[in-house]
Parts: C-alpha cells; structure tokens; sequence
C-alpha cells in the first residue's frame, strides 16, 4: 500500500523533495503558503491543501521544510496548523533547521495527540535536493525513524540517527558551524590569493588538490568563477543557523570563537544586501576590503605583480 505523505513548504529545499516523492510514486499532498508554488506540482500528481491542517489530515507521514522557528510555529500551531489535522500514530518529520529546544516542544506536542515527531534537518543544498542525495540527521524515536526511512531516501542517499529529540537539530546546528566556517575561510584565502596576484581559477584548482580541499571549494569555487551567487543555501539562511548555533554554544559552555568570527562576517554581508544570494555572496565583502575580485583571471605575473 503506498504511503501518503503531506509536504509543507516548497521552497528551493522542499520544492525539490516533494518533487521527488511524487516521482518515485508516493501519494502526495501539498502546502506552501504562496500558493502557485504548490500548483507547479499537480502536473507530477500532487493533491494541493489550502492549510497546513488540510495537507496532514489522514496521511501516515507529515513532512515540513520551511525556514525558521518563527515559521515552524505558524505552520504547526492554531487552528489550521498541523497539529489541528494531524491524525493519531502519523509520523511527523520536520526537516527544517530550528532550535533543539523547538523540537523538543514539539515532539511533546505531537505526542500528546497520539503521533510522533522527529526533528531530521538536511545537509546537501539544492544540487542535492534536486538529484535525492539529501543526508538527514534524525532525533528522537528509533523505531519511528526507522518506519519512515523509504520516505526519507526517497529523498535522500542516508538517514542517521543521532538520539533522542532534539538531536537532530543540534547536529545540524554543529554542522552548519563547519560549513559557515570553512565557506569563510576559503573566501579568506582566496582574498589573499587574489591580493597577492594569484590567478582564481589556478589557485581554486590548488585548493582542492592538496590540504585545504573541502565540499565549500568544491560547490562554491565554480559559482565564484562564473559569478554565479544563485542561490543553492542563501546567505541569510546561513546566518540564521549561525545565529541558533551561537546561542546553543553559549547554553552549552562551549567556547566557539570561529563561530562568532563566522557569524560577523556574515552578517556584514547580509547588511550590505547580500542576504538573499547564495552564502558564497560572502566573497562580495571580501572584494569590497580588497577592491577586486576574488577570482579575477590574471594573464601573468608581470602584468599584475608578482605575489608574495
């Protein structure tokens, strides 16, 4: 019997994932709060809700992806919120990344109308989304996690537990750390580079060839080079992550000073109005302090100095 699943929020993550669900033959319905997103998937066979109620009523799985805390509430809590629809035994996964404390709540909350939640936010943008290789990272009930898994690799290539509710959201706050840092760093660096007289495109191939290779090299170093700032995880976004990870360091007594060097520097970019670019727009700041650009061609040494 093919599992129904409600899908809320179609953004450039959720859009992807719903997409692939309806693909690989599950029954689908649909929310998002602009509406003419969700009727772009009629023709893959989605029914589309007018509410978040609507989309999670009868079906076994709710999965929610939108952007932040204060949109979780909305789309969870009132009268045509997910809890008001949702039916006793659902499994409901939120892959969005909020606060552990959030999820907590609303793992009680779930609970306490007989369904189960599980935080299990993403890691993988869009590029990931669109070809099903998402890897989620999936707090509270094993059993329930593991229920739900052909849902989740419909969607992605992995799901890992990481313990009890609440842990999915603090893995994913942990990694998004990592990413926002080594972003920043290979932005830093390429400053440097760039400065010094180093060609983009030669110094980004350096990069991934020896000590200082990364996923940020790898997906954001083509972007530069073509000044490609579309937007595969926006710099907003990440900023707001950074800003969650800040908070539960602190709570934690765990002492992050990369995090808040991180986090400054995104929010230069974001107050210079890069916020809803991708993060790599965070090179934009670095041009800004040095007055070129970060992946500028260079003909030859002569012509632009020889670096340092």
């Amino acid at each position: 019997m093919t599992t129904t699943v409600g899908f809320i929020g179609l953004g450039t993550m959720g859009f992807a994932m719903a997409s692939n669900l309806l693909r690989k033959g599950f029954d689908v319905t649909v929310y998002n709060r602009t509406a003419a997103k969700a009727e772009e998937l009629r023709s893959l066979g989605a029914s589309v809700a007018s509410t978040p109620a609507e989309a999670a009523r009868g079906r076994k799985v709710v999965v929610t992806m939108v952007s932040n805390d204060d949109s979780i509430r909305d789309v969870y809590d009132g009268e045509q919120g997910v809890f008001a629809g949702v039916s006793p035994g659902a499994v409901i996964v939120d892959s969005s990344t909020i606060s552990p404390d959030l999820a907590r709540r609303l793992a009680d909350d779930a609970a306490s109308r007989g369904a189960v939640f599980l935080d299990a936010p993403v890691t993988g943008s869009k590029p990931a989304a669109e070809a099903g290789l998402l890897v989620f990272m999936v707090g509270g009930s094993a059993e329930a996690a593991a229920s739900v898994e052909p849902v989740l690799l419909a969607m992605g290539r992995q799901a890992i537990p990481m313990g009890p509710s609440g842990s999915g959201a603090v893995a994913k706050l942990a990694h998004n750390t990592i990413v926002g840092i080594n972003t920043a760093a290979l932005m830093e660096g390429l400053a440097i580079a760039a400065k010094g007289g180093i060609d983009g495109a030669s110094f980004l191939e350096l990069v991934q060839s020896g000590g200082a290779a990364s996923k940020a090299a790898e997906l954001k170093g083509p972007k530069l080079l073509g000044e490609d700032y579309s937007v595969q995880f926006a710099l907003e976004l990440m900023l707001k992550d950074l800003r969650l990870s800040s908070v539960l360091s602190d709570r934690l007594g765990v002492p992050t000073p990369l995090l808040e060097a991180s986090k400054s520097l995104y929010q230069a970019g974001n107050a210079a109005g890069y916020g809803s670019l991708d993060l790599s727009a965070v090179a934009k700041v670095y041009e800004q302090w040095i007055g070129q650009a970060l992946a500028e061609r260079r003909q030859d040494n002569e012509q632009h100095g020889t670096a340092l």
